[in-house]
């Protein structure tokens, strides 16, 4: 049964990789899906055409998240399609500083996209969400949002921002909203091609995650009790625990 059918769910980076497999698998599903990307313009072209062709619903909507001012713009044209059921804070950029070459530029372009613009859209999603409605947000984090290290300095630092939002988001936004989280693993090799850095020998679950494990997980919390708000679930193959 598609419990997800008919519904208007918007997912930010939803034009490639990651983003672009959840957003064909949440059309798969029935959903109506706006997918947001932000310079991807042929990429977020094809996504939506390979859900089309399956005879699923995708909207586009272009728009940088490092622009804060104009980030709620993005619910509001979400909402032309109809109201909106779910957030997925997705994008997110991944840069590889260390204290050390971390400059200011770097430092508030990971914090803007990767947390302030998330807590924007959550935010103007929560305001279109009606007083009697119900609404879900999903905000992807990273299994070093919860273990910080040295390395990818801003990123991590702004993941863990991320998920202490989720969980403060989520006591204020109750009981109409669901707030939760997925903290990944190795999932995907990086952008630029080859494994980067290898598993860690250690790792419980030895081996990359598959992609339908990330997607199951995303399809709980979107239908998950509404008793279940705050969580943050790692899907990292026991990484957080090494």
């Amino acid at each position: 049964m598609k419990k997800l059918e008919g519904k208007s769910i918007l997912i930010t980076g939803g034009a490639r990789r990651l983003g672009k497999y959840l957003a064909t698998m949440l059309a798969r599903q029935g959903a109506r899906v706006i997918i947001h990307y932000g310079h991807s313009d042929a990429e977020a072209l094809e996504t939506r055409h390979e859900i089309e062709a399956f005879g699923g619903t995708a909207h586009l909507i272009k728009q940088d998240l490092n622009q804060l001012e104009d980030v709620p713009q993005v619910i509001e044209f979400s909402r032309q399609f109809g109201p909106l059921a779910a957030l997925v804070n997705n994008a997110a950029i991944f840069d590889a500083h260390t204290w050390e070459d971390t400059d200011l530029d770097a430092w508030n372009r990971h914090l803007n996209i990767n947390l302030s613009a998330p807590f924007l859209l959550s935010q103007a999603f929560a305001r279109s969400v009606p007083p009697d409605g119900r609404g879900h947000i999903v905000n992807i984090l990273d299994w070093r949002a919860l273990r910080p290290g040295a390395t990818h300095l801003p990123y991590t630092i702004s993941k863990a921002g991320l998920a202490a939002l989720t969980r403060s988001l989520a006591a204020a936004l109750a009981p109409r909203i669901s707030v939760n989280g997925l903290a990944l693993g190795a999932i995907l090799p990086p952008a630029g091609g080859g494994q980067g850095t290898p598993i860690h020998p250690a790792l419980p679950v030895k081996r990359w995650a598959r992609l339908d494990e990330v997607w199951q997980a995303l399809h709980f919390l979107l239908d998950a009790p509404e008793y279940i708000t705050g969580e943050i679930i790692h899907v990292d193959g026991g990484r957080h625990l090494i």
